[in-house]
Formats: structure tokens, sequence, C-alpha cells
């Protein structure tokens, strides 16, 4: 199958052309870059942040919001109705553990939501594509297949994404409130909130720092998916009335805590 929309399809050529450029310093041997006083990360982020932007910029004449280039002033970002929004590669200890969970995010806003998300993980080989209205996909080597997020039915354990680490007295405190056992599925970078996506997990609960760049692909995927993002109040974490998380709607870049739920 091919995807409905074609310029869905022209930036998932351009998630993957950058996710190649970053898998051309990944395989190297990084003692190399200890010699040279220099950073595989940094190579990786800035290399794959130019192929995106001088790509987008082809085929696109809407502004770019990305991580390497985050210094845009308030003043000039907030008249911005729709922007691509970009996160060269995300999952710094992921790339540098080289365990493979790291991404390239690329979304497209629209008045602070997330319409269109494109999230690649090239060593995985699995490519997240999300359309507001149209639905969500995957891509693997056996080609697309949809997607979407599972609701947790009666007796069910709970299927939580979270840190490999311990869990903080706010994880706890939604993990209480849950009825039923519960599981933890550990994932690195942006690949969490796919993991509700795809039906893997039933919330992913993110009470650390996160900037808008570092979650808006895969937004759009979740959503696109039948997944909700909503702003999470750490003493009332379950709250059905709850806020969707938006974009660019004031100048910090960074993220409230949110959840992923289905």
């Amino acid at each position: 199958m091919a995807l409905p929309d074609p310029l869905a399809a022209q930036i998932v050529q351009i998630a993957r052309k950058a996710g190649d450029s970053i898998m051309a310093i990944y395989n190297k041997d990084f003692a190399v870059y200890e010699k040279q006083d220099t950073s595989p990360l940094t190579e990786a982020d800035l290399s794959a942040h130019n192929c995106i932007v001088a790509e987008l910029e082809k085929i696109s004449e809407l502004p770019i919001l990305s991580e390497e280039s985050a210094d845009i002033p308030w003043e000039e970002r907030k008249s911005w109705n729709q922007y691509w929004l970009v996160d060269p590669l995300d999952g710094t200890k992921e790339f540098i553990k080289k365990n493979g969970e790291f991404t390239v995010n690329i979304a497209l806003i629209d008045n602070g939501k997330p319409i269109m998300g494109v999230v690649y993980a090239p060593v995985l080989e699995k490519t997240f594509i999300g359309i507001e209205g149209q639905g969500a996909w995957i891509h693997t080597d056996e080609g697309y297949s949809t997607i979407s997020a599972r609701t947790h039915q009666p007796g069910e354990t709970w299927k939580i994404v979270g840190s490999r680490s311990h869990q903080s007295p706010e994880i706890k405190h939604l993990l209480n409130q849950l009825d039923g056992e519960t599981e933890l599925v550990a994932m690195g970078s942006s690949l969490k909130l796919c993991l509700v996506a795809t039906g893997e997990a039933h919330l992913y609960p993110r009470l650390g720092p996160t900037s808008e760049w570092d979650t808006g692909a895969a937004h759009a995927v979740a959503s696109a998916a039948g997944a909700k993002v909503t702003v999470l109040d750490p003493e009332n974490p379950l709250d059905p009335a709850a806020e969707a998380l938006t974009y660019n709607q004031k100048e910090s870049v960074l993220n409230p805590f949110f959840l992923v739920s289905a």
C-alpha cells in the first residue's frame, strides 16, 4: 500500500535520508572522535538537521523550528499558524549506548496542533506515520500496516511506558490509582509515545522535562492512532477533563508534564 497523503510520503523520505546521514556516523568507531576532540552525537545531530532543513525547503515555504535552530525569537514564532517542528536526533543516551532506540522526528503543526508526524528509527528500520483524520501506520521491511491505540480491558495487566530506572513518587501515585496489575514497558526517545499508538502499551505518563520538538511528531502519530496526549496534573493524573498538549502557544518551548493514553 501507499500512504494516502503525498506530502506525508515526502516527509517519510526526508526522515529516512536524515536517518542515513546519522547511520553513517553511528556505525563508526566512536573512539576516533575522542582523538579528534569532537562528538559523534553533535556531528550526527547537525548532519540530520541540515539534511532535513534542506529537503523541507525544497517542498515547503513554511518556517522550521528544530532543536538545532531553537533560538528563533518568540516575537517571530508567535505569528506562525503552520510550521515544521523537527528533532533531527531524539534519544541522546540511546545513540551513545548504541541500543538503536533513537529517532528522527518531523511534525507539521497547525495552530498549536500536530496534524502530521513521522518518526523514523533507522537502526530498528521502523517508520511511524500519523495524519490527522486519515489514520496511522507503521512501515517495516514487510511494508505498511495500520496501527491503533488499544484501550485497557477489565482484568488485563496495565502496560505503562516508563523509565528503565526507578520510578518517581508521582508515577507510583498514578499507578496506585489503576485497577489491577501493572507492567513496565521500557523504551527510549519518542518511541515511547509510539508504543501507545501501536497498542503495545496503555499509558505513557511523562513527569520529567521535554521540549516541544521531542514530542511533536510522535504526538501526531499517537493522536492519529486514536490516543490522547493531555497535560498531566501529578495530583490528579487520570483527570478525564485534562487539556490537550499544544505547541508554540508560549515563549518557552518546554512541555508541561503530559499523559499519553488510549
